[in-house]
């Protein structure tokens, strides 16, 4: 059954409930943005488009449902926004095709889904042409151990796993824009003719430029991947991301978005405390935790990312030497810099701790938790909370 056709699974209200938070973050790339070159209209449509991404995901979660399905629908609003680089309006590379990434882990199985084993961890794909949404697919191959045992899969088979799981193909026409391709054409230093066969404004493409005329200053275009981290009433956290990777990249290049530990991670674990904490603890009435989760989705250089393992290397210092995620996350963007790399990182904990951390002029980003407000942010010295 595809994705398309099948309900949120949602579990009863009941079950897991008690004290846990539900809590959202997102990203929608990063870049060199330019505060003084971007109009107010341009801004108030991306943060637009960033809050109905935090909205899909928001009801999910306010009905109890799963992490994996609250950022699953996120991202999905992402990709189907031509404004951002993933799905519709992802970036061409240099033979002027768009091959497209997505991932998806979990800090534990997702209760909905009991006989998925607790090592399958997450699943990651890459070259792909023909996929409207890929967090949608990787979401169903990630619960599809049979059809696809593995943790990675690429181009055309993982297309045709999709459509004997009832995904429907698209046309890779479908995921051209008008802005991208002349960001792809003058990057080659070519003119902005001939378009794409199949994609000249006589079919179709002026209604819909011409409605996005307001965002021709490629300024504003993200140049990263999307992604989300949701935590669930259970206390499971998931990371999705997708992309459409670099502008101009070669053929058959594969970015941090699909690879597990460079671009995404989610883990859980076990937490020990001695008496005096847990003295302390009871005496304030902050409740014990017993198990520990964190999810991390990045956006920027996905080269940078893979060669220094950013994503675990975060939950790495959280787990074993114990840092605040802030503190994580800053240091490991900070080494990006260090090495030349652009970027930021969502980082989102069990105990619904937030940090957004980044190191260039900005990154689309937001935040829902159980309140319902959807804040947002693009440059560097803006917060969310």
């Amino acid at each position: 059954m595809s994705f398309e056709k099948e309900k949120q699974p949602l579990l009863p209200q009941a079950a897991g409930r008690s004290t846990c938070k539900y809590v959202l973050v997102i990203h929608g790339g990063a870049g060199t943005m330019s505060r003084k070159k971007s109009t107010n209209a341009q801004l108030k449509t991306y943060h637009d488009g960033l809050r109905v991404a935090l909205k899909a995901g928001y009801r999910v979660l306010k009905d109890g449902g799963e992490a994996m399905d609250a950022a699953v629908a996120a991202v999905a609003a992402l990709e189907d926004n031509i404004l951002f680089n993933a799905g519709k309006g992802a970036v061409f590379n240099v033979a002027g095709k768009n091959e497209l990434e997505a991932s998806i882990m979990l800090s534990k199985p997702p209760a909905s889904h009991p006989h998925i084993p607790s090592s399958r961890r997450g699943f990651g794909l890459t070259l792909l042409t023909h996929i409207r949404n890929p967090s949608k697919l990787v979401r169903e191959l990630y619960l599809s151990p049979s059809a696809a045992p593995h943790a990675f899969l690429s181009g055309e088979n993982a297309e045709n796993i999709a459509e004997s799981l009832g995904i429907t193909l698209v046309n890779p026409t479908y995921f051209y824009s008008q802005a991208r391709w002349k960001e792809h054409r003058r990057g080659l230093g070519l003119p902005d003719t001939p378009y794409p066969p199949g994609t000249h404004e006589s079919e179709g493409e002026s209604k819909q430029n011409s409605s996005h005329a307001i965002l021709e200053a490629l300024d504003m275009y993200p140049t990263g991947t999307v992604g989300a981290v949701a935590l669930d009433i259970r206390g499971c956290i998931c990371v999705v991301t997708s992309t459409g990777g670099r502008t101009n990249k070669l053929v058959g290049r594969i970015g941090d978005t699909p690879v597990m530990s460079a671009g995404y991670w989610a883990e859980e674990w076990g937490t020990k405390s001695g008496w005096l904490k847990k003295t302390w603890n009871t005496i304030i009435g902050k409740k014990i935790h017993t198990r520990m989760a964190v999810g991390i989705s990045g956006t920027g250089d996905g080269d940078y990312f893979i060669r220094q393992a950013t994503a675990s290397t975060i939950a790495r210092r959280v787990q074993l030497l114990g840092e605040p995620i802030i503190t994580a996350a800053q240091v490991a963007v900070e080494t990006l810099r260090r090495d030349g790399g652009v970027g930021g990182v969502i980082v989102l904990d069990s105990e619904g701790n937030v940090a957004t951390p980044l190191n260039c002029e900005g990154m689309y980003r937001g935040l829902i938790r159980e309140d319902g407000v959807p804040k947002t942010a693009i440059f560097d010295d803006e917060v969310l909370e």
